[in-house]
């Protein structure tokens, strides 16, 4: 009996990664969620994806707000949470660590370690 694919929730606005992040959690056999609200982030986080992926500028979902909920919730705050952002962004990448995001990438970091990060989701138990 398979498992049933582990699954990704992103909150991305960008049409160049949503088209990116599909392609990539297809190819590591992962089936991926896009989120265009807070509301909506909050309610599918709820079904403990492996992995939430959040570009930092989308202020419909009010990132920073978005992962100090999700952070202050024991029991969301397990879930690996990775933001991105343009890298001239140096203090958005400071203040999202501080509110808890695991990772904070630039937009060319995010694009080209992509697979390998979700491979390592993917394997993980």
């Amino acid at each position: 009996m398979s498992r049933p694919p582990k699954r990704i929730l992103a909150a991305v606005e960008d049409l160049f990664f949503t088209v990116k992040i599909a392609d990539a959690a297809k190819r590591a056999g992962m089936e991926v969620d896009f989120v265009k609200s807070d509301k909506d982030l909050l309610e599918k986080a709820k079904h403990r994806p492996a992995l939430i992926i959040l570009d930092l500028n989308f202020n419909a979902i009010q990132p920073l707000k978005a992962v100090t909920r999700l952070k202050g919730s024991a029991e969301l705050k397990p879930i690996s949470l990775i933001g991105y952002l343009p890298p001239a962004q140096g203090e958005l990448k400071q203040k999202a660590h501080q509110a808890g995001c695991d990772m904070v990438l630039t937009r060319a970091g995010l694009s080209q370690t992509l697979p390998q990060i979700l491979k390592r989701h993917a394997d993980a138990p």
